[in-house]
């Protein structure tokens, strides 16, 4: 096993800190008080081609791995974006990208990578429903044949960058539940417009992540065409779990560059904060323990992502991997942020500080796009073989 990356990915890494530190902390500080969408380094990461990283070659892609676009990922996190570039990469490389590379139509690989490459085009996907949650398989959208296409009606919650999107992975059952032998079977993935007639949404209010909206999506009787299906007909199940735990990935590598910034502003206060008799706040034992303890959590969770997108780009199994490492750096990030703010005081509860908004957005990624109590039970089931318990 080789723990240290070679002069490529250095290169991909260097020129990831470059493009995050020409858009720091400052910046998503006045974007996020904005709720802003972040084009201006949405369009500079695309120019700079690593938001192409995993893509195919033959459309516009550098041909790498998801190992590259981990630390690519993570880099722009550290760099002072924090866990809300992840969903940048979640939206698009994630489900535009590994959705439409790796199931998609020669047509739609065509037609759409070249411009996800180039930022011309955003992505997002509805797959969340109010009465299913975390339970994808009781989803019920349904897509009703009409002649030679469909008609889809429901509605998706928790959806995010919905207004900016060109494109909706929009996840259906063409088969109804009561009507197929296994749960897995009657589910599709369609690449539908945004703006489409029948197709609405509406924005959530929520504490963090304010850069990206999360929406309400309604579906009535949205058309969608034989050549807007994104894999298998009926059998797309498998598919979208392939796209799924990649964002894993992506969510892992977000929340390890949050921790690690988190705990380097947390150090840098420390050494120069000065209380008690001279000495920095930073010499006592009482602040350097959690952030030490929150730096093994984070390198932890590091090395094991690296392994999951090591996995995946051998083409072995990597779900295990990918979860283990999302619960990790879940904790890591809490732990990382949460006493950097204790670290600093009440500056750690101010907006110049930085850390507020690392803590605030950081939170969301303990309950999606997986909780951390559905990590667990797939940990008991796949891993201990333990008897399911739901």
């Amino acid at each position: 096993m080789d723990f240290l990356p070679n002069e490529q990915q250095k290169m991909i890494i260097e020129t990831a800190r470059k493009v995050g530190g020409e858009y720091g902390l400052e910046y998503w500080r006045e974007i996020d008080a904005k709720k802003q969408f972040p084009t201006e380094i949405w369009k500079a990461i695309c120019s700079s081609g690593l938001a192409a990283a995993a893509l195919p070659e033959e459309h516009g892609g550098s041909g790498l791995g998801m190992l590259e676009l981990a630390m690519i990922v993570e880099t722009l996190a550290a760099s002072g974006a924090g866990s809300t570039v992840g969903q940048l990469f979640m939206n698009n490389p994630i489900f535009g990208g590994v959705g439409i590379s790796r199931f998609g139509t020669a047509q739609m690989k065509r037609d759409y990578l070249p411009k996800l490459v180039s930022g011309e085009m955003l992505f997002c996907m509805a797959l969340t429903e109010p009465d299913a949650g975390s339970n994808s398989l009781e989803i019920q959208t349904f897509a009703r044949r009409e002649g030679n296409g469909f008609r889809i009606n429901g509605r998706k919650i928790w959806i995010t960058g919905v207004p900016q999107a060109d494109k909706v992975l929009v996840i259906a059952r063409t088969q109804k539940a009561e009507d197929v032998k296994r749960r897995t079977d009657g589910i599709t993935m369609f690449l539908l417009d945004r703006d489409r007639e029948g197709l609405s949404h509406t924005p959530i209010e929520k504490v963090g992540t304010n850069t990206l909206t999360s929406s309400m999506v309604f579906l009535d009787d949205v058309w969608a065409g034989p050549d807007e299906i994104v894999g298998t007909l009926d059998m797309g199940w498998h598919e979208l779990l392939d796209v799924l735990n990649t964002e894993r990935i992506v969510t892992t590598a977000c929340l390890v560059g949050t921790a690690q910034l988190a705990i380097e502003l947390a150090v840098k206060y420390a050494g120069e904060r000065k209380v008690f008799r001279g000495a920095p706040i930073g010499s006592y034992q009482g602040l350097q323990f959690p952030l030490a303890e929150a730096y093994a959590q984070t390198e932890t969770a590091r090395l094991m992502n690296y392994k999951a997108a090591s996995l995946f780009d051998s083409g072995l199994p990597y779900g295990s991997e990918a979860n283990i490492a999302k619960l990790i750096a879940g904790h890591a990030s809490a732990q990382a942020t949460d006493r950097a703010m204790q670290t600093m005081g009440g500056m750690g509860y101010a907006k110049e500080s930085y850390v507020e908004r690392l803590w605030r957005d950081a939170r969301l990624f303990r309950i999606a796009p997986i909780s951390e109590e559905m990590i667990l039970n797939f940990i008991s089931i796949h891993n201990l073989k333990m008897p399911r318990s739901y």
